[in-house]
């Protein structure tokens, strides 16, 4: 079960790939991010709520939400700090970089994540997660292999400085998931997911006040366009993420397999960017989207 919990949040990861990437086209970074994390945090406010005011009712449902200690509280808000570094190197290079670059690199996460469980959780693969492990990764590690002058180095280009927040965002993103598993053994999913939000949602506001007092933007300077498709990137990142974590709470889940299927998800951004947006060099990208989805289906076969 936990392998098909899975692949739902690898899919709803990749349209939430996407929609990031139409939110953020006519928007700013530090809007795009706030926003849709204070729509998530809206959003599990509601099971939250009921939880405190009827929870005989709520006990019966899959939305409960139980009460945490100040222990709890704490590796909680670590993993908020966490994560939301990790979102916002991603949104950065996600601005200004191709979404067929983005997606893939970004699924190179589970390797580090991979690293981390073998030394950390002492996790064993049989052959067929093995192989597909290899194949993900092995597609990834062909696609990064760029003609000289696919990239400018450059000192006055930034595009490098953008290379540098997508590296930084892969490596918080495996550490995430490591201390995702070692939550998981220890609280309830939703009362992380809920309060783990709630963290973020906080010192994102924050941020983002402060960013506009230095810039002296005022309220109704702010242009918010396309705020359909933020409130989408919360849905889709809130359905991804409680899955994911369901996904944990199995004893026989591995991180490294779990990490590798949702991150899978990067297909979906390679079809968009090739079919909507007319991204360069579709052959090499088109091999890395083959090899991936091949070595989802042997890790699959391997989990069964």
């Amino acid at each position: 079960m936990w392998t098909v919990l899975a692949f739902i949040s690898a899919l709803c990861l990749g349209f939430y790939d996407v929609s990031k990437k139409i939110a953020l086209r006519d928007n700013r970074v530090i809007d795009v991010l706030t926003i849709s994390i204070c729509v998530s945090a809206l959003f599990l406010s509601i099971p939250l709520i009921l939880s405190r005011i009827c929870p005989e009712l709520m006990m019966g449902t899959h939305f409960y939400v139980p009460r945490m200690d100040g222990t709890a509280h704490a590796y909680t808000l670590l993993k908020s700090i966490i994560v939301l570094s990790s979102w916002v190197f991603g949104y950065i290079s996600l601005k200004h970089l191709p979404i067929s670059v983005v997606s893939p690199m970004q699924a190179t996460r589970p390797m580090w994540t991979l690293v981390g469980a073998l030394l950390i959780f002492q996790e064993h693969l049989n052959s067929w997660q093995w192989v597909g492990i290899i194949l993900a990764i092995g597609s990834i590690f062909v696609f990064s292999l760029k003609k000289p002058s696919a990239v400018s180095l450059q000192p006055s280009d930034k595009t490098h400085f953008y290379y540098i927040c997508l590296a930084l965002a892969i490596l918080l993103g495996a550490c995430s998931g490591l201390y995702d598993k070692y939550l998981m053994r220890r609280y309830d999913h939703n009362a992380v997911q809920v309060y783990y939000t709630f963290y973020q949602a906080v010192m994102m506001l924050i941020t983002w006040m402060i960013i506009n007092r230095k810039l002296k933007i005022k309220n109704d300077e702010l242009r918010i366009r396309k705020f359909g498709v933020i409130v989408l990137i919360s849905l889709f990142l809130i359905i991804s993420d409680n899955v994911y974590m369901l996904a944990l709470r199995d004893p026989d889940s591995m991180i490294a397999v779990v990490s590798t299927i949702r991150r899978g998800g990067a297909v979906i951004g390679f079809a968009y960017g090739l079919l909507f947006l007319k991204e360069t060099d579709p052959a090499r990208k088109i091999l890395c989207m083959v090899g991936i989805l091949a070595g989802l289906i042997c890790l699959a076969l391997g989990s069964l």
